[in-house]
């Protein structure tokens, strides 16, 4: 069986004034982070590469928990969850870029398996005190999925890993919303949307900050007047930068798999803290970060994975678990 490495991380960036009850006080509430990024219209909760991670810059190891809820933070008590698949036929530089056959069904089809199962379950012991208090369910859906072909808008950030092909975050808030204005799919908090970008594709959140070379993935929030977004960037997986080293495959599609726990660590942590001001630890860490690249015991598929849900096999990281006081696969 094999065991990987844990790394922590946890970073914000502050940005907008939001009235409405479930979001007041987010400034009030923010955690002690280790780094704080300004950038003016976003606050977002990244998920960083390995060696952004064990390079021990955002955060201290030794943060052990627990969890820590704030008062009038929001949770998502029933989450449907949506993908956008974004796949033009070329980057902006021209070059020719796509996902593999297996990319899309298998996250797909992890984002059904997710409710109802072990990370899902872990979920469950965490709350909101708002008015009254409710606690996260695991009932929630795959609320379905969509592909979009149409081209990436002109590259308007400068990703080292990704030269000439970038998208800022307000380009892809702008794709966010053209489809779900598309789908009419409902927004607001219990609805999470996961937006999947193809091969060669990078981004950033600001000059400092971008995919393959600080981050991996990030959650966040759009406020608007009918409601909130919640969204997360989903980079292509990168096996190289965004798993550690010797990590098994158990789909037989290294990408697919890493974007897998990707999603799962995005969606967990969207989940206990959609708005970045419910539960987070001390030093400012997510249920995702104190378990960042730890995978526990692979028990399943003869090594390669560690979990199995409706048959399914996935290498996802655990979460960490108030009650336990440490990293599960499974909740309580």
């Amino acid at each position: 069986m094999r065991r990987f490495p844990r790394f922590i991380v946890r970073l914000t960036i502050a940005g907008l004034a939001i009235a409405p009850l479930l979001l007041a006080n987010v400034r009030a509430q923010e955690s002690p982070s280790p780094l704080t990024v300004v950038n003016g219209e976003s606050r977002a909760h990244l998920f960083p590469t390995v060696e952004a991670a064990n390079a021990n810059v955002l955060a201290p190891l030794t943060d052990t928990g627990p969890l820590v809820y704030h008062s009038l933070g929001a949770i998502m008590s029933n989450v449907t969850t949506y993908a956008i698949f974004w796949v033009p036929a070329n980057l902006q530089s021209g070059a020719t870029t796509g996902m593999s056959a297996s990319y899309r069904p298998l996250l797909k089809q992890f984002l059904a398996d997710y409710p109802a199962h072990g990370l899902d379950n872990n979920n469950t012991q965490y709350f909101q005190i708002i008015g009254t208090t409710t606690y996260i369910h695991n009932t929630g859906k795959f609320g379905g999925a969509f592909i979009d072909t149409s081209p990436y808008p002109a590259s308007l950030c400068s990703d080292a890993a990704t030269p000439g092909n970038c998208l800022t975050d307000t380009q892809l808030r702008k794709e966010i919303k053209k489809v779900i204005a598309l789908k009419g799919w409902p927004i607001g908090l219990n609805h999470m949307f996961l937006l999947f970008t193809s091969s060669g594709e990078g981004s950033c959140l600001d000059s400092n900050h971008c995919s393959y070379t600080q981050y991996c993935g990030y959650h966040s929030y759009i406020p608007t007047p009918t409601g909130v977004i919640i969204y997360s960037n989903q980079p292509y997986g990168d096996p190289s930068v965004c798993q550690v080293p010797g990590a098994p495959s158990p789909n037989g599609d290294p990408a697919a798999d890493d974007a897998a726990t990707v999603a799962s660590h995005e969606l967990t942590e969207a989940t206990t803290d959609p708005l970045l001001n419910a539960w987070f630890s001390g030093w400012g860490n997510e249920i995702g970060d104190l378990c960042a690249y730890n995978y526990g015991t692979l028990t399943w598929k003869s090594g390669l994975a560690n979990q199995m849900w409706n048959g399914n096999f996935y290498l996802l990281q655990q979460e960490f678990d108030n009650h336990a006081g440490g990293c599960v696969p499974v909740g309580p």
